[in-house]
């Protein structure tokens, strides 16, 4: 198995968490506080943030439970996958 190094392997998920917020935040219904200038602002920023710390989670959950023997992508997938999880749960938490 190919190790990734750390500091490429943390640019990766963050960079997953961002796209993933952003993305998530324009093709979403309206977020609840609005859709003027800067509560727009506010929305993006938070998405993306949401989208970290979920592409985090699910980054370091996946190499807890052992899936990374699976493949050097599996991480990175279960950073995808959490990070669209986290947006989720924050839209209905809302």
């Amino acid at each position: 198995m190919r190790v990734i190094d750390p500091a490429i392997a943390f640019l990766l998920v963050l960079l997953i968490g961002i796209v993933a917020g952003l993305i998530f935040e324009r093709t979403a219904r309206p977020a609840w506080f609005g859709r003027d200038g800067i509560n727009d602002r506010r929305a993006l920023v938070t998405c993306a943030l949401i989208g970290i710390a979920g592409s985090f989670i699910g980054y370091h959950l996946t190499l807890l439970l052992g899936l990374f023997r699976m493949g050097v992508l599996a991480p990175f997938i279960g950073a995808m996958l959490f990070a669209i999880l986290a947006l989720w749960l924050w839209r209905l938490a809302r």
